[in-house]
């Protein structure tokens, strides 16, 4: 029963849920492998690694991030959720914005909202790019994250312009690399940041991951982000 392993998985990873946040966590489940049989999703749909690398994973970043009460978070291409959703789930009294560029999953995640009751949630159907461009969302949100793939520099091009001077991206990666993050470190000035903490950890399955907390101090030139063709081809 998926409760049993959420909860087991969470033990694990020394994270407390309510009852009510079970109920959410499971439910949020049921929906996610409901809607993977139309559409891909996840390649994750194993109880153990859902409740491991999709939830635990997600809510973790409450532990090396601090959030203020009431703080505004923008999740940029957030696919199924990760890690905004479970997140919110923990954490209610944050104002969330989920950014993604394919419709359906948006879909999908207007569903999840709904069932869930979750308050305080706009989706927004966006290429990262041109989000950032818009003036309701350009430099609007105390906190962005992302899970993505991307390299550090490119994640950095496409997050930092959402966030306000004085708050800051968390970008959730794999494992740590130090290459990575000093060849981002010229990117992220010229975006207006700076790199102020990096931790690193094992999940319970003791694959490894690292959570990247770069501070914004200065405004974003309006020139970035840059075309997703342009920062492809030639990142910062």
């Amino acid at each position: 029963m998926f409760k049993d392993i959420l909860l087991k998985q969470a033990q694990l990873s020394d994270i407390a849920l309510s009852d009510d946040q079970v109920e959410k966590l499971t439910r949020y489940y049921e929906l996610l492998i409901e809607w993977n049989e139309k559409m891909n999703l996840t390649a994750l749909t194993e109880p153990e690694d859902v409740a491991l690398k999709h939830f635990c994973d997600s809510i973790l970043l409450l532990k090396y991030a601090d959030l203020p009460q009431g703080s505004s978070l923008i999740d940029v291409g957030t696919g199924a959720g990760f890690p905004s959703v479970p997140v919110k789930i923990v954490r209610p009294d944050i104002k969330l914005c989920l950014l993604d560029s394919l419709n359906k999953r948006l879909t999908f995640l207007n569903e999840v909202v709904n069932e869930l009751k979750l308050d305080d949630v706009k989706i927004v159907h966006s290429r990262a790019e041109d989000g950032a461009k818009k003036a309701e969302l350009r430099e609007k949100f105390d906190f962005a994250t992302s899970r993505a793939v991307a390299q550090l520099n490119v994640l950095s091009e496409y997050c930092l312009p959402y966030v306000k001077v004085g708050g800051a991206f968390i970008a959730m990666k794999g494992k740590y690399s130090e290459e990575e993050i000093a060849n981002a470190k010229s990117a992220i000035k010229l975006l207006g940041g700076k790199t102020v903490k990096v931790d690193t950890y094992n999940l319970a399955d003791t694959s490894e991951r690292t959570i990247i907390n770069i501070k914004k101090l200065n405004s974003t030139d309006k020139k970035y982000p840059r075309t997703s063709a342009k920062i492809k081809s030639k990142p910062l």
